[in-house]
């Protein structure tokens, strides 16, 4: 249903203070269907987000749909910037979700910008677009349309199994655009999966995702990030990860260990000393000196993953370092189109579709 009487360009009296700081806050709707989470549904004043960097170009630039994620991971490294909105690294994060819902329409608006240069988009970098909460407000087909029409080469980074709704327009894209996709599957033990990730989509779930992305003519990549030391870091558990991954048809991997930034450090040994307590201890001695695991833990643990990623037939995927998604296919020299042809009648009408449909609803968003 569509919601009625309520105007969507003003902020609502009484709104969370960093949000009133930060953006129009609209309202904040809450569903028995997502029990226990808030959506604070916000007017963006801008959609593109450019990450600086100290390298030369390309820049990197981001899309964030959202802001906090239901997922819940608990090693989440985006948990501080709930901070920046009055809320807390924990459980806000995981319940106060915050929803740009005029986004595709701000971004068309800059993508047409003449200062834009079409350099590549990454979307899901911070929190994840295809969480729950995109099946209902529906705001990335709106993001790709925008980003295809204007020539935009874009890569989303998921666990959200509901990308697999969008392969067609990402299909459509993919003759316009170079379209990038890689699934975040970190965890192949069940019991822990659902432990550390209380919100994420199942790994077999994911690993469907992947054949099905496979299916359509992409290549996925996989994100085994981040390999949580004496939990994830075995050689059996690591083997068995990679096995998986090629066999859904991924054809290259990005794995790195675990980092524990402010936020995401608190909220990961809370849960720990819960769950694992006897790894308290050593945890807090391999992360006394740093956020990041010590050189000599990265250097171990490099070496048994390079055998492994041989004997599976995966490539390790080249990364942007401003952004942390795979390297676009633009900036390595691949076709600019998923068939090698021209763009078809079909994918013409299914991005403007996409584009007057962002237009409509970025005053009245459809939502629960």
């Amino acid at each position: 249903m569509r919601w009625s009487g309520q105007q969507l360009d003003s902020e609502q009296q009484g709104a969370l203070p960093g949000l009133a700081r930060l953006h129009d806050l609209v309202r904040t709707v809450r569903t028995p269907e997502f029990a226990g989470i808030a959506f604070h549904e916000v007017l963006a004043k801008s959609a593109l987000n450019h990450v600086p960097a100290a390298a030369a170009l390309p820049f990197g630039w981001t899309i964030n749909p959202y802001r906090g994620c239901s997922h819940a991971c608990v090693f989440c490294f985006a948990r501080r910037t709930h901070e920046y909105l009055d809320l807390d690294a924990g459980r806000d994060f995981d319940e106060q979700i915050i929803v740009k819902v005029n986004v595709a329409e701000v971004l068309q608006k800059e993508l047409a910008r003449p200062s834009w240069q079409r350099h590549p988009v990454a979307l899901g970098t911070n929190t994840d677009p295809y969480q729950r909460a995109e099946g209902r407000y529906r705001l990335m087909p709106g993001i790709i349309a925008a980003l295809a029409a204007s020539g935009t080469p874009l890569s989303i980074l998921s666990k959200g199994t509901l990308l697999r709704r969008d392969l067609p327009l990402l299909q459509a894209a993919a003759e316009r655009v170079p379209v990038d996709l890689a699934m975040s599957i970190a965890v192949f033990d069940p019991e822990l999966q659902k432990s550390i990730e209380p919100g994420a989509p199942s790994t077999e779930a994911r690993l469907a995702t992947i054949a099905a992305a496979r299916d359509a003519g992409f290549a996925p990549s996989v994100f085994v990030m981040p390999v949580l030391p004496w939990l994830t870091d075995s050689r059996e558990h690591l083997d068995r990860a990679f096995g998986r991954i090629a066999e859904a048809g991924a054809g290259s991997v990005v794995y790195s260990a675990l980092h524990l930034r402010p936020g995401a450090r608190e909220w990961y040994f809370a849960w720990l000393e819960r769950e694992h307590p006897d790894l308290v201890g050593r945890y807090r001695e391999l992360y006394a000196g740093s956020d990041y695991a010590p050189k000599e833990y990265r250097t171990w643990l490099a070496a048994k993953v390079r055998p492994l990623l041989r004997k599976h037939g995966v490539d390790r995927a080249p990364t942007e370092p401003t952004t942390g998604a795979i390297r676009s296919r633009a900036l390595r020299g691949a076709p600019a189109t998923l068939a090698g042809g021209r763009p078809g009648a079909d994918s013409d009408r299914m991005l403007a579709a996409e584009l007057g449909a962002a237009a409509a609803d970025a005053l009245q968003p459809t939502l629960f």
